[in-house]
């Protein structure tokens, strides 16, 4: 083969690495990148991500996020609320625990007093949607033990429940039971 033969077989091997990188479809939030989550106005808000679990990698809002409070993973994806705007990106479990008090390489565990019944109450004014913050736990349940209103109150209408708290909604106020259970 000759040195111009060698040039474009080299072109040419150049050329198809290029093409096969620009028809790769683009992956949302690859390796590396991270996904904007953001609570307007103060309001609770979900954003999908690709992965089990997050962490947040840089904070947005002048408010504070916090996780478990401000911000967290459930079933159902990534919430934010209460203010948090940030860039939130794969947790990375096994890791050193950076020196973080309640951190180890399990993760973030309760403190004692943790698996414990909370009552609340939580009030649907003017028949608007109301959320009360209190962590459920990820093995935690809620049940409505007491109706405060006139309005019913039917769990997954009136009124439900996540990992950050219990919320009403059309006028449905009422006493809720909180299991919170690590």
């Amino acid at each position: 083969m000759s040195i111009s033969n060698l040039g474009v077989a080299g072109v040419v091997a150049g050329l198809v690495a290029v093409c096969s990188l620009m028809a790769a479809p683009p992956a949302h939030a690859q390796r590396g990148q991270g996904v904007r989550c953001e609570s307007n106005n103060g309001k609770f808000n979900r954003c999908q991500m690709p992965w089990r679990d997050a962490e947040l990698v840089k904070q947005e809002s002048k408010g504070a996020c916090v996780r478990g409070q401000s911000w967290g993973v459930d079933r159902q994806g990534l919430w934010v609320d209460r203010g948090c705007r940030g860039v939130f990106g794969e947790a990375r479990h096994g890791r050193p625990d950076d020196g973080r008090p309640g951190y180890g390489p399990g993760g973030w565990q309760p403190g004692p007093g943790w698996d414990r019944s909370i009552r609340l109450q939580c009030d649907s004014n003017k028949n608007k949607y109301q959320m009360c913050m209190v962590d459920v736990g990820r093995r935690g349940r809620v049940q409505l033990v007491k109706r405060m209103s006139d309005a019913r109150c039917t769990e997954g209408s009136s009124w439900g429940w996540n990992r950050a708290g219990v919320w009403v909604d059309h006028g449905c106020r009422g006493q809720f039971l909180v299991d919170r259970r690590w």
